[in-house]
This record gives C-alpha cells, structure tokens and sequence, in this order.
C-alpha cells in the first residue's frame, strides 16, 4: 500500500509531465491537496512530506481540523474553501482560509466583502464558473461572467485572482478537455477587459483523473484528494 508521501512522488512526477507536453514550467502549476472528510492525521502526513495547499469544502469541517493538524516548527500551510459558502458562515472565513475559489454570485461576494472591511483585510477570490452547464453544480453561467466581473472588481474588501471550475465528470479524462479550455478562453477574455484589481493569476480546474489534461490546457492549480490521500477517511 502506497504512503501520502509515495502518491505525492507520483502525482508530482505527472504534473511536471503534463508540464513537458505542453511546454511550460512546473513551477507554473500548483498542487492542491484537497483535504476533505480526510483526518488531520492524513493532512500531517502530507505537510510533513511537503505539501503545503489544502482544501476544504466545509467551514466547520475546516475550523474542527485545522487545530489539530500537526505540522514543523515554522511551516504555515494555506487553507482554501472550495466548498459552497453559506452565508452565516462568513464570519469564520478570515480566520481559516486564504482564499475563497467558489465565488458564484454578486451577494456572496458582497457579504464577503462587507465581513473583511469589518475586519480590515483582503480576501482573494476565485469566481466560479459552471462550463458544463449542469443545473446541479454552482457556478455562474460563462454568459454572466463578463458582467459579474465588473460588479465584483467593485466590491472593497475582496480581489478577484482568478476562476475556478468543477466541470463534468467523464470517464475519459480527454472528454473533459474541451471545458478546460473554455475556461482558460474565459480567463483571458478577462484578462483583456483591464479591469483595476482584477487579475487572472489562478486557473484552478482539474482533479485526481483529469488533472493532466487540465494542465496541458492551461491550469495554474490542480485539485487533487483521492489520487493523493486515497479513499476519503471520516464520514
């Protein structure tokens, strides 16, 4: 049976692949460990084999698990939510993560906005977007995005970096390639808009069996649980 830190090897070894057939750098290319309904036993051994990005897709999963996460003298991992945000949860986000990648609509980004001025900082945001169209995933239509952008970019107290993206499930991992690449059209299509305070830094899409593919179409994160930390450990 393989150990988090033998998975991580691999994992590793087949994003700086990805990288090579399509001619970037690996250091272009996050990995996300998505640390979900896994044990803070599981997230210590991944941190102490290297891996310094998780995800969480529960506030209080989040808030539960991160105080008990063991880690080196001196190593700060970064928590990102990349679970929808329920409004009376806001209020936690500050304390426990990084940055928000599942921004869908104009009234969450405007209640996170309005709790980091209470608190006086910054949160980066992710704006989901729902390429495939499917009515049981969030994430704003590619159609509204040009014009969520530019209400957002208003919004004090959070900095669109980026979009995020849970396409379609298929099996073959070569089927999804197509909405990561509507994503990355999106992206730059953003990009030239010029927006002050908006930038593209974070293409976050692809995950355990597709994350090669988005890769080669242009992701900046991958986010990867299973291929990782194997079958998911708490209920």
């Amino acid at each position: 049976m393989h150990t988090i830190t033998q998975r991580l090897e691999t994992i590793q070894e087949h994003m700086v692949q990805a990288c090579q057939r399509a001619g970037r750098s690996p250091h272009e290319v996050q990995l996300m460990a998505v640390s979900k309904r896994q044990s803070s036993s599981a997230v210590s051994e991944a941190i102490e084999a290297g891996q310094l990005l998780f995800g969480e897709n529960r506030v209080q999963e989040a808030k539960e698990k991160q105080p008990t996460v063991s880690m080196p003298a001196g190593v700060q991992p970064q928590w990102h939510m990349i679970g929808p945000l329920q409004k009376n949860k806001i209020k936690y986000i500050g304390e426990l993560f990084h940055m928000v990648q599942t921004v869908d609509t104009l009234t969450l980004a405007q209640a996170i906005g309005a709790r980091m001025q209470a608190e006086q900082r910054q949160m980066p945001i992710l704006l989901q977007v729902n390429v495939g169209g499917e009515a049981q995933k969030n994430g704003m239509t590619a159609e509204a995005l040009e014009e969520q952008v530019r209400h957002i970019a208003q919004i004090p107290g959070v900095r669109i970096q980026g979009l995020m993206t849970v396409p379609p499930y298929l099996e073959d991992p070569q089927q999804v390639r197509p909405y990561f690449r509507a994503l990355y059209t999106l992206a730059n299509h953003v990009q030239q808009m010029r927006l002050p305070g908006v930038a593209m830094e974070t293409l976050s899409m692809g995950m355990s069996h597709d994350f090669h593919v988005a890769i080669e179409e242009g992701a900046t994160m991958v986010r990867v649980g299973s291929a990782l930390f194997g079958e998911r450990r708490v209920a």
